[in-house]
């Protein structure tokens, strides 16, 4: 039979997946899509190493977005002189 802990990681799994597609789900209909696609790859990034690659991606590119909407970690340029 299943013992305690293939019972948890089965459900983590579960859990993850369930919320991952909500999220894409919110991608359409209305709530916070992106914040719950990185919530479910967070999960499943306690499992999966393809969910940990692609999580820190969303994660660069949310800090990417950041640094150009507040203009700020960007390089001084030439008329800053």
């Amino acid at each position: 039979m299943f013992s305690v802990s293939a019972a948890k990681r089965v459900i983590r799994i579960v859990f993850g997946f369930t919320v991952l597609a909500l999220g894409v789900a919110m991608l359409v209909l209305p709530g916070p899509g992106w914040l719950t696609i990185a919530a479910g790859l967070a999960v499943l990034a306690t499992e999966y190493v393809w969910a940990r690659r692609l999580l820190d991606r969303i994660k660069k590119a949310a800090s990417d977005v950041k640094t150009r909407v507040t203009g700020r970690g960007t390089p001084p340029g030439p008329e800053s002189s």
